[in-house]
């Protein structure tokens, strides 16, 4: 099984290769999901690729972000210029992406981001010229027991780093609060934030970081082809230590061989250790810290500045940095100049305290083993691509149906009268829900799950997707794509019969989108949009609030995973017509989890065009947004 490691720069990379690698993974300085890394230029990637196989070791680029139409030809470009550098394989998250690369023979991987976690999404990609997927972290080692041996096509596992809180690839948390996309690589992490839940405040949404050494040799048994480390963002020593104890147990060396690098693994960076959902559908969330603490020592009573370093749980060493926390706050830090009874060089209270490894002296030892990297140089140029214009045919101006998502038959009932179609939940009341639409001549489409590692249920009629896998399990029936299929411009060419692009995308770019873009196209227009999906089975019904005050509804589904939504709803009824004008077919309006009156006002809104309904909706909902419509704009 190939031991996978991050590269998030040149140093990072020469770690990795030293630490014993088989495979790293890195990023240009466009397109790639962590746009904060170090990240390498051009003629650095083609030296990269040189010194890597020069070593044994093979090179995975990440093109992993959402692509707009504009960025389209440069995204291709650099593709082509990767396989011209003799990169192994591209990571890929955007369809259109996928779609506008089929004539570029270099191995495709699907990234995480795209969402892959059942047997049908295996075989999706398989048909589409996906080489290999990097399965959703979210899967445990039994669902991942049951898809593996059959899937047609290499599979990733991430055995080690941080561990997103939001199902892979349908985080919108940070785009739609901050104005920052995760799936544009700039997240701002408004994870690893505190919010409170009842009159407990915490780090709620943040988790532990992935520690996955023990289940290596159970990911080999099943034929997992990568076990892959995540870290681009953390430092050399990080990259040559977690790849040292990741080949080193890979190779099934006694855990004595290493227990020393382990130990300092866990000093360079450290927030907290899980094994994610590996073990079952537990929750990976450590409410206490989300930021790196080091290694815990343990706890040490202070007396006028004093300590002794044997009441520590764990073995110390001259010249050890530590620092000291009490009741989650960092009061301060030094180098320990002697063992035994000491003393802090800094005036402190007299109390107990928890002291955290930060440094260790070995830490240099490493540094000076990997040494300073070598200049990656290179000569080949990309080279410009020019992707034929996708044909829309004519897009008349009209007026938008009007498409409610629904969860309950006093809702439906409520909006029955105004809608076009109606998106439904599977859950109680489903057979009479479809029923009361069919009698009505209303469209009914099935919602899928969220997440469904054990295949889709059963239904004859419309579906609304969420991932690839769904589409293929859809088996010809008239496929919806739900906006949480990421489509972010025009390429995106799989038969749907109607697709619900990007939360993501201003007026502008939904214009573009529209002007080539060859099938139907929805527009989220009214709701709470969904920020996060989680299987955190520790996530209730309710809300959390943020530091600034703002609460967040989350509720639990059918399906087992929890839903975090925005504070405010979206609201784009004003823009109803300009919508119509660009050629929008339909709008969504998300009513699910909402009180019958409101339905009702805002479905009559919308289908007379009453914008001035709009104070009374804003004072049932709190408040309203325009998301990223506007953005971009004066």
């Amino acid at each position: 099984m190939e031991i996978l490691s991050p590269a998030g720069n040149p140093a990072g990379l020469v770690a990795a290769v030293k630490g014993g690698c088989d495979a790293v993974y890195l990023g240009g300085k466009t397109f790639g999901a962590r746009a904060y890394a170090g990240n390498f230029s051009d003629q650095q990637l083609e030296g990269a690729v040189s010194y890597c196989h020069d070593h044994g070791v093979k090179v995975h680029v990440t093109v992993n972000t959402l692509i707009k139409d504009s960025e389209m030809s440069d995204a291709v470009s650099f593709v082509r210029f990767l396989k011209d550098i003799h990169a192994d394989a591209v990571l890929i998250q955007d369809l259109g992406l996928l779609k506008s690369l089929h004539s570029v023979d270099i191995r495709k991987h699907a990234s995480t981001q795209m969402g892959i976690h059942s047997a049908e999404g295996l075989e999706w990609c398989a048909e589409n010229g996906i080489s290999r997927a990097v399965l959703a972290r979210e899967l445990t080692f039994d669902e991942l027991k049951e898809i593996v041996p059959s899937s047609p096509i290499e599979t990733e596992v991430f055995i080690a780093g941080a561990l997103c809180y939001c199902i892979s690839g349908g985080c919108l948390f940070s785009s739609v609060v901050g104005g920052r996309s995760g799936n544009r690589g700039s997240c701002a992490q408004p994870c690893r934030k505190k919010f409170r839940v009842g009159d407990e405040e915490s780090f709620r949404l943040s988790n532990a970081d992935l520690y996955g050494v023990d289940w290596l040799p159970k990911l080999e048994s099943i034929g997992v082809t990568s076990a892959k480390i995540e870290g681009r963002m953390r430092s050399e020593a990080y990259a040559y230590l977690s790849a040292k104890v990741y080949s080193s147990a890979n190779k099934g060396l006694p855990e004595s061989d290493y227990a020393a690098d382990v130990e300092l693994l866990k000093t360079v960076f450290n927030r907290g250790y899980c094994s994610g959902y590996l073990g079952g559908v537990v929750s990976p969330v450590q409410v206490k810290y989300a930021d790196n603490r080091g290694f815990f020592l343990g706890k040490a009573k202070f007396r006028n500045r004093k300590f002794d370093t044997a009441e520590l749980k764990e073995p110390v060493g001259v010249r050890d940095g530590i620092s000291l926390y009490a009741d989650g706050v960092k009061v301060g830090g030094f180098k320990l100049s002697s063992l035994g009874k000491t003393a802090c060089p800094f005036d402190i209270p007299d109390g107990t305290y928890e002291v955290y490894r930060t440094y260790d002296p070995r830490i240099d030892e490493i540094k000076n083993l990997v040494g300073d990297p070598p200049r990656f140089t290179g000569t080949t140029e990309r080279k410009p691509v020019r992707l034929t214009k996708m044909e829309s045919g004519r897009r008349s101006v009209k007026r938008p149906e009007l498409s409610f998502y629904v969860a309950s038959l006093k809702v439906l009932n409520a909006v029955l009268p105004y809608a076009d179609r109606v998106y439904y939940e599977y859950g109680n009341s489903f057979d009479d829900a479809r029923k009361i639409c069919d009698d009505a001549g209303v469209e009914f489409v099935a919602i899928m799950p969220r997440f469904s590692p054990a295949g889709c249920p059963a239904f004859d009629g419309p579906v609304m997707i969420n991932s690839p896998g769904q589409y293929r399990a859809a088996d010809g029936q008239r496929v919806y794509g739900s906006y949480l299929t990421n489509i972010f411009n025009s390429r995106s060419e799989y038969p749907f019969y109607q697709v619900t692009l990007s939360t993501e995308l201003s007026k502008h770019e939904i214009s573009d989108i529209a002007a080539s873009y060859p099938g139907r196209i929805e527009v989220m227009a009214f709701g709470r949009i969904e920020l996060m999906c989680t299987r955190d089975p520790s996530m209730t019904n309710g809300e959390i609030v943020d530091e600034k005050g703002y609460r967040f509804p989350t509720y639990r589904d059918n399906g087992g995973t929890a839903r975090i939504l925005n504070s405010s709803d979206l609201f784009l009824l004003p823009y109803l017509q300009q919508l119509g004008k660009i050629g929008v077919d339909s709008v969504g309006i998300d009513l699910r989890k909402r009180p019958e009156g409101l339905a009702k006002l805002v479905a009559r809104a919308f289908a007379e065009n009453d914008v001035s309904a709009k104070d009374n909706i804003s004072g049932m909902c709190g408040g309203l947004n325009t998301g990223a419509y506007n953005r971009g704009t004066d």
